[in-house]
């Protein structure tokens, strides 16, 4: 392992830093590289020296770097898909009881207690519908399941979700928002997800059904939301992420009641590189032995 050379870039993180040097490897300058461990995003991202072999990108998103054309299939690449899951997880389960227990909507009204009680509801016996459960819903199953929870998981292969009591293709996907009470959105931004909530969707949930997205805002068809909303056919959403962002001062959503918006903090700034250090320490050991990498991003797919 110690001769494994890694550039930390563009600015050398210490947690990361500390990560390459545990496990053996050399901080050294791009253009010295065997692997770039990239914090930034698309833009900016340097010339790739032809010693570079895998690139680390530290964010679980990756449509900005495949909208930029930045990955090529000459080099292994890893994005942090999982990574900060945990986080994640927690933020998606208080987005979802914040909106099912009317805590914000109770936190704007002075006692009026009978405009909140009536639409206050349990995750007890409930199902919440998980869309796109990787990482994130495995993290968030187990936190379901100790609020009572029915966990209906939905991937792209249908394999079995440790914990999920149902695990369903997505290509049924229509099957498990009919069935569901709640849904979370954890799904990545690809031609094939996004505006996946969209008017139709949105018909098949229940009018009590919340919507968590803690993913990616172009998944949802906002317009559409917005129609649902005032229609009360929904309900109420609860969104860590927008389309675009930030969303305008003056967005429709921001009026309804039953809607909760926080600025994409589910994955706080201030904690990428910390909770990165561990999974990226792995990856140098996998690397340095020849072994499968967490995380690898299929090229072709866009994730």
């Amino acid at each position: 392992m110690n001769s494994l050379r890694v550039a930390v870039e563009p600015v050398p993180d210490r947690p990361l830093v500390s990560a390459v040097e545990e496990t053996g490897g050399t901080v050294v300058p791009l253009a010295e590289a065997q692997v770039l461990v990239w914090i930034g995003g698309p833009d900016g991202f340097p010339e790739l020296p032809e010693t570079v072999q895998w690139v680390a990108l530290s964010t679980a998103g990756i449509e900005g770097f495949v909208d930029a054309g930045v990955l090529d299939k000459e080099r292994i690449w890893t994005n942090a898909s999982g990574f900060y899951a945990r986080g994640v997880a927690e933020h998606a389960l208080a987005l979802l009881l914040g909106g099912t227990r009317q805590i914000v909507r109770s936190s704007k009204t002075r006692w009026a207690k009978d405009v909140v009680d009536p639409a206050v509801r349990t995750l007890r016996g409930s199902t919440v519908a998980i869309v796109g459960a990787g990482g994130i819903g495995r993290e968030l199953t187990p936190l379901l399941k100790a609020c009572g929870a029915r966990v209906l998981a939905v991937n792209r292969s249908g394999r079995p979700v440790d914990g999920a009591d149902v695990t369903v293709a997505s290509d049924r996907m229509d099957e498990a928002l009919a069935q569901a009470d709640h849904v979370v959105l954890a799904a990545p931004d690809t031609p094939e997800t996004q505006q996946m909530i969209n008017d139709r969707t949105l018909a098949l949930l229940k009018p009590h059904s919340w919507i968590v997205n803690v993913a990616r805002g172009p998944l949802i068809d906002e317009a559409a939301l917005e129609r649902a909303l005032t229609a009360g056919t929904i309900g109420g959403a609860a969104l860590d992420v927008t389309d675009p962002e930030p969303p305008a001062d003056d967005h429709p959503l921001f009026e309804f009641d039953n809607v909760v918006i926080t600025p994409h903090v589910a994955n706080p700034n201030g904690r990428l590189t910390e909770e990165m250090a561990p999974y990226l320490a792995e990856n140098l050991r996998r690397f340095a032995a020849g072994e499968e990498l967490l995380a690898l991003i299929e090229v072709g797919r866009g994730y």
